[in-house]
């Protein structure tokens, strides 16, 4: 058996058992073996006590969704982070590049000022997602001749002009209502995941990480260059733009589900290709593996450890400076002493 693959049993093994731990975790504990017999009474037609239904209300509209969510969020912020490096060549490359976390952000902000419907404000911080990659890509549009690199421009442009909007948004909310839950929002959370948003929201993040990861080859060939992957029969613009297009999507939805959750889509992809090397085949796996874990291990610890919850996006920045501040030295160490 491969390194890699040892390496993707050993992440799904840890999955398993991270999700098992979660499912306990927090500030209602979940005794396993209730909730066993509480499912089983279910499932068997029985009469359920009080306490019965209180253990099936936690596990299916609490603790079951978000833990799904925190999965799909950290898949998705990974495998965005690494077949953006790849494609781009730049490994300081993030999923936010092309504008769609900015875009998302403004979105939902607009959408917190105007409605007060948690379903309206995920609708809009979709659309602005999308319109943070259309700005990118139109500005990609005017120079045909040198058009990806257009579009990493463009993504910063976009970026830019959507941060300065969400800012506005901020400036013109109420200070005592709607700005103190749009600062949250931007903080990112997993505390307000429900069913209905898992419902829609989980098959297209799927159906976009399955796109990449099947891909892998293609994004090996991406990654060493337009010639090269021309030479080996891959139409390098068209593959390119359809792994954008899925990888954005991905990471829209990250957005409407968490709000913005920053480093994670930078630093898990570098960790993986730290441990697993940098053939992208069973590395977007791993990487998606990656992600998921320490989404869901960190989201765990802080809704178990205060009683004041803190923000998923400060947690992971917290978390993953010094990590990334440090891979920097062991890389820089390795390759000029």
């Amino acid at each position: 058996m491969a390194r890699s693959e040892k390496i993707l049993l050993w992440l799904g093994v840890l999955l398993v058992a991270a999700v098992l731990l979660s499912l306990h975790m927090g500030r209602y504990p979940l005794d396993m073996g209730a909730l066993c017999r509480a499912l089983a009474d279910a499932c068997s037609g029985n009469a359920l006590s009080p306490d019965q239904k209180q253990i099936l209300f936690l596990f299916f509209n609490l603790r079951l969704p978000r833990i799904v969510t925190a999965l799909l969020v950290g898949a998705s912020l990974a495998v965005s982070g690494s077949v953006y490096q790849a494609m781009f060549q730049n490994p300081l490359v993030s999923p936010g590049i092309l504008g769609v976390q900015h875009g998302a952000a403004f979105g939902g902000a607009v959408g917190i000022l105007a409605f007060s419907s948690m379903a309206a404000t995920q609708v809009l911080a979709f659309i602005g997602g999308a319109l943070g990659v259309g700005l990118a890509l139109f500005f990609s549009m005017l120079y045909p001749k040198a058009r990806f690199l257009a579009l990493l421009i463009g993504g910063m442009v976009s970026s830019s002009f959507f941060v300065a909007l969400t800012s506005l948004v901020q400036y013109v909310a109420d200070p005592n209502r709607q700005l103190p839950e749009i600062v949250f929002w931007l903080m990112g959370t997993l505390s307000r995941t429900e069913p209905r948003h898992l419902a829609w929201g989980a098959p297209l993040m799927l159906c976009a990480l399955a796109f990449i990861c099947l891909n892998g080859k293609v994004v090996n060939a991406l990654s060493m260059g337009d010639d090269e992957a021309m030479a080996l029969g891959v139409n390098s613009m068209r593959m390119k733009m359809q792994l954008i297009a899925a990888a954005t999507l991905a990471c829209s939805l990250t957005v409407v589900m968490a709000g913005v959750i920053n480093w994670v889509g930078l630093v898990i992809p570098h960790v993986m290709r730290f441990i697993c090397g940098p053939d992208n085949r069973l590395g977007l796996l791993n990487s998606a593996l990656g992600g998921a874990l320490f989404i869901l291990l960190t989201d765990s610890f802080i809704r178990t450890i205060w009683t004041v919850e803190l923000p998923l996006g400060i947690a992971t920045s917290i978390i993953l400076l010094p990590l990334f501040a440090f891979s920097l030295w062991y890389d820089w160490k390795r390759r000029y002493d």
